[in-house]
């Protein structure tokens, strides 16, 4: 199995309530994924309630292999999701890697 871990920043310079909307949307989008995208085992957004901290956005996935991930990655409903970050994503920081039982 591998874990999808993917961390987002958005931009400082957004009104709260705007990062709040773009964040639940984003939620939503990506959390609605398993029902379109066959290959992804799990998926979590948590969105970050610690002011002090840089990340403000969380995204947990599992896969069973790195092709998985490469194909949700690609996928057209994935980018839809994705998009919604677009204008407003700061940074971002992933790492995938193996996990065994």
């Amino acid at each position: 199995m591998v874990k999808h871990i993917v961390l987002f920043k958005l931009k400082e310079s957004l009104p709260q309530e705007e990062k709040l909307d773009i964040m639940n949307r984003f939620k939503a989008a990506i959390e609605a994924l398993p029902s379109k995208i066959s290959v992804i085992r799990k998926i979590f957004v948590g969105l970050n309630c610690n002011a002090d901290e840089k990340w403000d956005i969380c995204l947990e996935s599992e896969f069973d292999n790195l092709k998985d991930v490469s194909f949700y990655a690609q996928h057209p409903d994935h980018l839809a999701a994705a998009g919604i970050l677009k204008e407003a994503k700061e940074d971002r920081a992933c790492v995938d890697y193996e996990v065994f039982s």
